[in-house]
């Protein structure tokens, strides 16, 4: 029971190092060129080996009824761990937000765009606030709410106001 114990303990003690350390340690797999060895794998399969085993030891089963019992919960938590690795590897992210996303989105001008010169309003983009200069063929007073047509520098976009019939 002493060696499942001590395998269990070390399986959590390289959990935790790959949890502090990253990826540092999944750059010695690499040269496996497998995808599936990682260090929360190792370290999950190894844990689960251990403390499965210890249960089942002190369950009163033999020691190879033990082993297998370690075994299949090492494998079934070692899966679960690449699963989860892969998921959070491999799963979508929001880009950073650019001025060229605000176009086409409504904006409310909150300083007063001149007919020659920038005025500055306020879109939503993907949750994101962004404040910009705006620019319009004609006079627009703050508070009113405009379509963005263009983008004319990072920080300036070509604003028209929203037709309402």
């Amino acid at each position: 029971m002493t060696v499942f114990l001590v395998l269990g303990v070390a399986g959590l003690l390289l959990l935790t190092v790959s949890l502090v350390a990253g990826d540092l340690l999944d750059g010695a797999f690499d040269a496996l060129e497998a995808d599936w060895i990682s260090s929360a794998v190792i370290g999950g399969f190894v844990s689960a080996l251990g403390f499965g085993g210890a249960a089942a030891d002190g369950a009163g089963l033999p020691l190879p009824a033990s082993l297998a019992v370690g075994a299949g919960s090492g494998l079934l938590v070692g899966w679960l761990a690449w699963w989860l690795t892969r998921l959070l590897k491999d799963g979508p992210s929001d880009g950073t937000v650019s001025v060229a996303d605000s176009v086409g989105q409504v904006a409310t001008v909150v300083t007063d765009i001149p007919s020659e010169g920038y005025g500055v309003v306020r879109v939503v983009v993907g949750g994101h606030p962004l404040r910009l200069n705006a620019t319009a063929h004609r006079p627009i007073e703050a508070g009113a709410e405009v379509n963005v047509t263009g983008v004319l520098s990072p920080t300036a976009v070509s604003v028209a106001e929203v037709w309402r019939p």
